[in-house]
């Protein structure tokens, strides 16, 4: 076997969840009788290559044990995009420190990463293993159920928007409409979880939009103008990739990261969420509000759902070991096989499928109108989430004399 030292590094947004897979990674590997030392990069793949490196192996055990329920990333993260300039820079101190094991815990981009670095050891004769570990709250990796941080980010949502929908159904005289925008670039995961905050039929939402349907502005507006006429208010819930069918933003950004990826919210200077609001005042010139959370339900630790927290320090223990048994370019996945007791089983995705392309929902997960999610898609989010509040309704028997 592969002897030598481990590196752990984490990149791209934060989760509630993901220090619980770093302190996974952590304990496997002080434990390997393969990996002589664990490091950990400092803000990612940059400040790796500027040999910022933290001493992972030697932490107290209260720092180790308090990682699994501290959110964000305690080792700093980035979204360096690597270029073919970097790969020398990278190879030089993985010599230098004797690094055979390279983990990094991310999404899309981040699995890119340790592709590409692994691939170009294997191409120039340094013998390394990669293993990605998933990360993401938009839940859009390829090859596995689910990620950590999404049940975590997801149920964050629920809440925000049941209590949201409590207040603007008995605020209905006032305002008319709320408008919630959630992240998700090209995925509606996120957005499509809110509908588990659905208890009676005019619980809010009532109408969800994800990036996976073209937005078209006149069905918008006339299923907006239905559930008025039925309830009289409306919520609706909006991802922030929407696009027309001409592929232009409904946001109207323009902004674009290192990875060529639209810029949404604050960063893009633009916003869905504003943008439905005023077409909805313009049309019907009623009073409502836009609520958009950005990176709050990225690292709600109060929200964090215990079963994400435990699949997410488990990730971590599996990377390392496919890594021991010698598997390299692959990246940890989970795979449901019941709902019903909910049971996974891990697994193992080529980095080469999940790297870059991001994972749509399947359209059976929605309704046949596109604005709303099926129960297919329920009984798929339900056990990941947990249970939520119950709110009671007064009995308003109206006094007459």
């Amino acid at each position: 076997m592969l002897k030598g030292n481990a590196i752990i590094g984490q990149s791209g947004g934060p989760t509630s969840v993901i220090n619980s897979s770093l302190a996974g990674v952590v304990d496997a590997a002080v434990r390997s009788s393969e990996i002589d030392q664990v490091y950990g990069m400092n803000y990612g793949i940059e400040g790796f290559m500027n040999e910022e490196i933290i001493d992972l192996g030697n932490q107290p055990e209260h720092i180790l044990k308090g990682l699994r329920t501290t959110p964000s990333s305690a080792l700093g993260s980035t979204r360096h995009k690597i270029t073919d300039e970097d790969f020398p820079k990278i190879r030089k101190v993985l010599e230098k420190y004797n690094i055979r094991y390279f983990f990094l815990i991310g999404g899309n981009d981040s699995m890119d990463t340790v592709n590409r670095v692994e691939k170009y050891c294997r191409e120039n004769d340094y013998e390394l293993i990669g293993v990605g570990i998933p990360k993401t709250v938009d839940n859009d990796l390829f090859g596995t159920d689910h990620t950590p941080g999404y049940a975590s980010a997801a149920r964050s949502n629920v809440l925000n928007v049941l209590q949201a929908g409590v207040l603007a159904r008995d605020m209905k005289k006032v305002d008319q409409y709320v408008i919630y925008q959630t992240i998700g670039r090209d995925a509606g995961w996120l957005g499509a979880a809110t509908a588990l905050a659905k208890k009676n039929e005019d619980d809010a939402p009532h109408l969800i939009y994800t990036p996976e349907h073209v937005f078209d502005k006149d069905n918008f507006l006339r299923d907006v103008e239905a559930v008025m006429k039925k309830y009289g208010w409306v919520s609706v819930v909006c991802g922030e990739g929407l696009k027309y069918s001409d592929g232009t933003p409904v946001s109207a950004s323009q902004t674009k990261d290192k990875f060529k990826n639209v810029e949404f919210g604050a960063m893009g200077g633009a916003s869905v969420g504003l943008n439905l609001h005023k077409m909805i005042l313009e049309e019907f010139n009623l009073r409502g509000e836009f609520q958009i959370t950005e990176s709050l339900i990225m690292s709600a630790m109060d929200r964090a759902v215990p079963l994400d927290l435990q699949e997410a320090f488990e990730c971590g223990q599996e990377a390392v070991k496919l890594a021991e048994k010698g598997e390299t370019g692959y990246m940890v996945s989970m795979n449901r096989v019941s709902n019903d007791p909910y049971t996974i089983e891990f697994g193992k995705a080529l980095l080469s499928d999940v790297a870059v392309e991001a994972k749509p929902m399947p359209s059976e997960y929605f309704n046949k109108e596109g604005n709303f999610v099926s129960g297919a898609f329920l009984d798929y989010a339900r056990p990941l989430l947990g249970e939520f509040p119950e709110f009671v309704r007064l009995e308003k028997r109206m006094i007459k004399k």
